[in-house]
């Protein structure tokens, strides 16, 4: 007897095939093996004459989806087809959340198995919990599936139905998405709040004062018995003083004043306070909590923690990475517990055993919080793991087993001295013992640095002490706007609010980036001009559509329907076909909304328009007798954009260039521009016709245009910049800026160009040489290439697990394409950057190996006209 194993990937095939009898045949189903079709290509021929047809979904006949095979995947699914014919039973083992049921059906549906079947699932792949697993099988979970249905067909429905008309309205392209506009419209408002915020100023005192020879810090709280404005007085939405409130609200005149006055005057303790307080440990990872703080403390994008998570997983390290539950098991809670009495002692372990609870909405227990796999936890430097697979483990570990450590226990300490009739604060905090301190620290990376950050030490005070004023100073503040959202508040804000699933968030906000509604700089997630357009598009309306509200409701509404409590097919007919349904809403507003207002932008303090076209966006302004027109850079966001920016533009576009000054040698005219990616200067005219054109030279990014001058321009028309000789090759050693930012290159001549990236505080313009060789000499970063030498891909699949080298995507001129070792392939219709997995890159490299040799043969033996009908052949059994 054999049995016949199908989970989702090579990697897990890899790790479960080591817990399972000799007899089981382990196979891979490269994720889904069904799907709604990409393409206009791949709708079937007798549906294409229908309405519906485009959508992939019947509406007509109760939602009935069109499920396809997609390109690729027909000798996969003919390859389980052969091995399910010589089995005896079939082991469906895919993933246990909706997605991993679906898949289980679709193979289900597609394989048609005359053998007996089981349904096997599993949390995490240690060998107890897969022998466990193949002992506790069941059905498949009817209702499960149609949740994860019912999703599919929601965002489908959303996305094919908007979508055209942002085509038709704004811009071709453009894409909206259930829960993606709605991500969307939170960083618009957002921005709204920051260009319509007022900053506010406002002083204050700070004094150095010192007692028994410890210096420490002490702040005026209240004057005249009157407490003083602090940033909390003040509307973080508008940054105006809330009203109400009585507060004095010191100027620069008042603030010097008040310190000329205090000058030399003596400072007495008038009382302290000790508050004893206690900080209970945080609960484990979620996939949301687990986003967040591989975000703060690793700086790690939500795609790339999920990426790194999933290898994790697949390899045995941790328990499945898609979960919203902070429960552990009993045997996770007693090896976590070994770990923190082995590593840090009985006193730091948890009088009792901790479990948690979750309060995220929606949220369901039926998994575990993510964990280090197993019945005991492998220390992080015994796993073998390196660079983030380690960091992560690491955090996940810590966490884990933190979780059942002694609380923290500390001390507030409050000091107030009176010097006339001012009080000032000076606060500290002593930690009386660390607890689970020891172990973790929220958004730290270094536990131990961050205990002795934790204290803030005073000296030993008493009513009545007169502490010496060593230093007495003014202090400006100005109240900031709400701050922009990262990648880790915006997954803290989606998972509050209830709105789509945390596995999904990664997807989600990589899809903002990639499609240009959202740049990212610095962590922060900043909206785009199109991403204002299509926002006020949606508000105006379909504001349902990108409420959270109603977007968390019809979460609560899926599970409801993976709970068996609410049928998904009436479920979708009131969404779509209802009278107020998607439908009807956007045929009745497609001949309403105006197109030349949905281009529009509306930003304040802006006396033009901004309008998306079909390169992008641009101002249109009424100078005079004439409409000028100027192209918006690329990289400007509305956050940039302000008056001086826009009359420069336009100036630009009316009168040509600024001139900067003449070079010294050529005296040729320095022009300054603004292009595409942000300012740069131009060393003399442009020709006419072929000829040579003029060297340009562009400034690092943030660089602001009111601070290039001449010195600057003519400093960066100098790169790049020969430093010196390698002493070991004789060859130059030059910097220069390039598009990822500065580099020193040592040019080796025929062994081609050695690169590395200057650090944060190395300077491009004043590098030494002997800086430079130090640079050159640290190791390549990535494997084995250089900062500079390779292209920069955009977007990393993973390792290949026949040879761990990696699979990345990149951007040539033909297109979209990913690479292994010397193997390209173009990704095929309907795939994008995002879309396309690990698995379905596996998939295509396996189809294209043998292709490419039978190619090879064919032409050193046939003729022309029989390699045109070897291919004809090929793609008909490929389709």
């Amino acid at each position: 007897m054999s049995t016949l194993v199908i989970v989702e990937s090579p990697t897990k095939a890899k790790t479960i095939r080591n817990y399972l009898p000799k007899d089981f045949i382990v196979e891979a189903s490269m994720g889904h093996i069904r799907d709604l079709p990409s393409s206009a290509e791949e709708i079937p021929a007798q549906y294409k004459q229908f309405d519906w047809a485009r959508l992939g979904v019947n509406v007509e006949n109760d939602f009935e989806p069109i499920y396809v095979i997609p390109k690729g995947k027909n000798k996969k699914v003919q390859e389980l087809k052969k091995l399910l014919n010589g089995a005896d039973e079939l082991i469906l083992a895919t993933d246990e959340d909706r997605e991993g049921e679906s898949i289980s059906w679709h193979l289900l549906q597609l394989l048609k198995p005359k053998v007996p079947i089981k349904r096997m699932v599993f949390h995490e792949i240690t060998k107890e919990a897969i022998q466990k697993a193949l002992s506790n099988c069941r059905d498949i979970d009817e209702n499960l599936v149609h949740a994860q249905e019912t999703r599919r067909i929601l965002d489908r429905l959303v996305g094919y139905t908007l979508s055209p008309l942002l085509w038709k309205k704004i811009a071709r392209g453009l894409s909206a998405g259930r829960v993606q506009s709605v991500a969307v419209r939170l960083l618009v408002q957002r921005e709204r709040l920051r260009r319509a915020f007022n900053s506010a100023s406002y002083w204050d005192l700070k004094a150095l004062l010192n007692h028994d020879k410890i210096d420490f810090e002490a702040k005026l709280s209240t004057l005249a018995g009157q407490k003083l404005a602090t940033g909390s007085d003040f509307d973080p939405d508008t940054g105006k003083l809330i009203k109400g409130k009585k507060v004095t609200v010191l100027d620069e005149q008042g603030a010097i004043a008040l310190k000329d006055r205090l000058d030399g005057k003596p400072w007495t303790v008038t009382d302290t306070e000790e508050k004893p307080t206690t900080r209970k440990p945080y609960a484990p990872f979620t996939t949301s909590t687990l986003q967040q703080e591989a975000n703060r403390k690793l700086g790690l994008g939500a795609r790339d923690t999920m990426r790194i998570a999933q290898s994790l997983y697949e390899n045995g390290y941790i328990t499945y990475m898609r979960t919203d539950s902070v429960h552990l098991s009993d045997q996770a809670i007693a090896a976590a517990r070994a770990c923190v009495e082995q590593m840090y002692g009985k006193e730091y372990l948890s009088p009792k055993p901790r479990q948690y609870k979750t309060k995220a909405k929606g949220a369901q227990e039926a998994h575990e919080a993510i964990r280090p796999a197993g019945n005991t936890f492998r220390i992080p430097k015994e796993t073998g793991l390196k660079d983030r697979e380690l960091a992560l483990y690491d955090l996940i570990w810590k966490r884990t087993v933190a979780s059942q450590m002694a609380e923290a226990r500390l001390t507030q300490i409050a000091v107030n001295i009176q010097v006339e009739d001012a009080v000032f604060r000076s606060s500290g905090k002593r930690i009386d013992f660390p607890g689970f301190f020891r172990a973790y620290v929220e958004g730290s990376d270094d536990p131990e640095a961050a205990l002795e950050n934790q204290e803030v030490i005073l000296p030993n005070l008493t009513q009545g002490d007169r502490p010496r004023c060593k230093e007495l100073d003014v202090v400006n503040h100005q109240t900031q706007p709400p701050a922009r959202y990262t990648e880790a508040s915006l997954v803290k804000t989606l998972e509050t609010e209830g709105v789509g699933r945390p596995s999904t968030y990664a997807s989600i906000i990589s899809t903002i980036i990639d499609r240009g509604y959202a740049q990212l700089r610095s962590k922060a997630l900043i909206p785009t001009f199109t991403a204002f357009a299509v926002v006020s598009l949606l508000e105006q309306n379909f504001e349902e559509l990108v409420d959270t509200k109603f977007t968390s409701k019809m979460e609560q509404s899926l599970d409801e329907i993976a709970a068996g409590q609410e049928q998904w097919i009436p479920y979708l007919k009131n969404f779509y076909l209802g009278d107020q349904g998607l439908q009807n809403q956007v045929k009745t507003r497609e001949t309403e909304i105006d197109p030349s207002q949905a281009k529009a932008i509306a930003l304040e303090n802006l006396d033009v328009q901004v309008k998306i076209g079909r390169f992008g966006a641009y101002l249109e302004a009424q100078r005079g007798e004439d409409l000028v027109k100027s192209s918006i850079p690329e990289e400007l966001t509305p956050s940039d954009l302000n008056p001086e920016q826009v009359e420069m533009l336009l100036k630009q576009k009316i009168e040509g260039p600024k001139v900067l000054g003449h070079h010294p040698e050529s005296e040729k005219p320095i022009y300054l521009l603004i292009g595409s990616y942000g300012p740069y200067v131009q060393l003399g005219d442009t020709p006419e016709g072929k000829a040579k054109k003029p060297k340009t030279a562009s400034f690092p990014k943030g660089t602001q245009l009111e601070d290039i001058d001449l010195d600057m321009a003519l400093a960066y028309l100098s790169l790049p910049r020969t430093l010196g000789e390698h002493p070991d090759t004789g060859k130059p050693v030059k910097v220069s800026l390039g598009r990822f930012g500065p580099y020193v290159v040592h040019d080796q001549g025929k062994d081609g160009k050695d690169y590395r990236s200057l650090k944060k505080e190395d300077d491009l313009l004043t590098i030494s040489f002997e800086r430079a060789l130090e640079l050159l000499a640290q190791p390549k970063r990535g494997r084995g290439r250089s900062a500079g030498s390779a292209k920069k891909p955009l977007r990393e699949l993973g390792n290949h697990p026949d040879d761990d080298q990696p699979i990345n995507i990149y951007d040539g001129p033909y297109g979209v394409y990913f690479k292994h070792g010397k193997t390209n392939v173009k990704l095929p219709d309907g795939e994008t950057a995002e879309s396309m997995s690990l698995d379905k890159a596996l998939l295509l490299l396996k189809d294209k190996a043998p292709a490419k040799k039978k190619t090879t043969t064919r032409k050193r033996s046939t003729t022309t006209t029989k390699k045109k009908t070897t291919t004809r052949k090929k793609k008909t059994e490929d389709s």
